[in-house]
């Protein structure tokens, strides 16, 4: 895959898996009554979801970058 692409897909692919996320939390809210009854632990399960893969994500880059 070239640059541009990788580019592209970044660009388009992440605002739109960020409104899927979003979506799916909400109906989440909306569909159970667990996610309603602890709001606390299933916030913070969703918003630590995304912050770790990120941190996954960056890790793995500084590290394949380190090691040219």
């Amino acid at each position: 895959m070239q640059s541009e692409d990788k580019f592209a897909l970044l660009i388009i692919g992440l605002p739109i898996a960020g409104l899927l996320y979003s979506g799916l939390g909400i109906a989440l809210m909306v569909n159970s009554s667990t996610v309603r009854h602890y709001p606390l632990i299933s916030g913070g399960i969703f918003v630590l979801i995304p912050f770790l893969t990120a941190v996954f994500l960056w890790t793995r880059a500084s590290a394949k970058a380190y090691k040219k």
